[in-house]
């Protein structure tokens, strides 16, 4: 079961907030050691997609957490089903500052938080300004290093190549996962992946967010880099990366070493985009780490 929750973000910005809602199964008020006692609060996550994504790219990872625990998926601002503000803001401070209305809207707080990619980032930047809201963090395949004006620009002209509209959601899942030239090999699980963020207009499938907010959104971090911030996160943290991924191993073992409470982890054969393509080796690699910090 899913339900959405609108919460307020920065500048009144509405975030649409996905709570997978199962009961958690460690607490029955049928078990005779439960009887007539008040149900436990269910530890919190929060769940940050990266650039062009959305909450629905954490559904497989949210529905094995609701388990046990209560998981949130959150739209961030210009993605997803989220107020998409034609003059943003979308700073590295607005993305923050929603975050952080999240977990206290939402009461989540102390919350592990699970960011990809720009989500991760996030992620790591409000566990460093809040260290009082979350508990842990998993950062998935980011960067604490500079990308530099040429990846924007690389970014820029790869926008320009998408054959904008697409006739049919088969189309997007084929330019995706074969035609793209940023494919190297085929990926099915690639062309799910954007498919996900398609909606149908008059002349065919386009995205659901604008390519120059999120290149705006992207040049508010890929000129500088985030290492001072890492080292500030004091709760436990795991770095996960793919083998062929866009974290090198060189530099995810560095951020472990600057993380104060850091920890490491890889899923083999997975790329960027590791929760998605390769599901099972996610849980396998960040399963043992939340169940030490939530259950702790």
């Amino acid at each position: 079961m899913v339900r959405r929750i609108d919460v307020s973000g920065a500048g009144g910005a509405r975030l649409a907030a996905w709570e997978y809602a199962d009961p958690p199964k460690l607490w029955s008020s049928s078990r005779p050691e439960h009887r007539g006692a008040p149900e436990p609060p269910s530890p919190g996550v929060l769940l940050l997609h990266g650039l062009m994504g959305r909450a629905s790219h954490w559904a497989g990872t949210a529905r094995w957490l609701a388990e046990r625990h209560r998981a949130v998926a959150l739209d961030q601002r210009g993605h997803g089903q989220s107020d998409k503000p034609p003059q943003g803001p979308y700073t590295r401070d607005a993305y923050v500052d929603d975050a952080e209305a999240a977990l206290v809207q939402l009461g989540l707080a102390p919350a592990v938080l699970i960011g990809h990619s720009m989500g991760a980032l996030t992620a790591w930047q409000l566990a460093a300004r809040r260290p009082d809201l979350v508990s842990g963090l998993i950062i998935c395949d980011m960067k604490a290093s500079p990308l530099g004006a040429a990846s924007q620009r690389e970014w820029a002209d790869w926008f320009k190549a998408w054959p904008l509209p697409f006739a049919t959601l088969a189309d997007v899942r084929k330019w995706f996962g074969e035609d793209d030239p940023w494919v190297e090999r085929p990926n099915p699980a690639r062309g799910d992946f954007y498919a996900e963020v398609m909606t149908e207009s008059d002349d065919g499938w386009r995205p659901v967010f604008a390519h120059d907010q999120m290149l705006v959104s992207r040049e508010t971090w890929v000129y500088d880099a985030h290492w001072e911030e890492l080292a500030q996160v004091q709760c436990p943290a795991l770095v996960v990366r793919g083998l062929d991924g866009e974290l090198g191993r060189a530099e995810a073992q560095e951020m472990v070493r600057v993380l104060p409470r850091g920890e490491y982890a890889e899923v083999p054969d997975a790329g960027h985009l590791v929760h998605y393509d390769r599901p099972e080796g996610w849980r396998a690699a960040v399963e043992p780490f939340l169940d030490g910090v939530l259950t702790s």
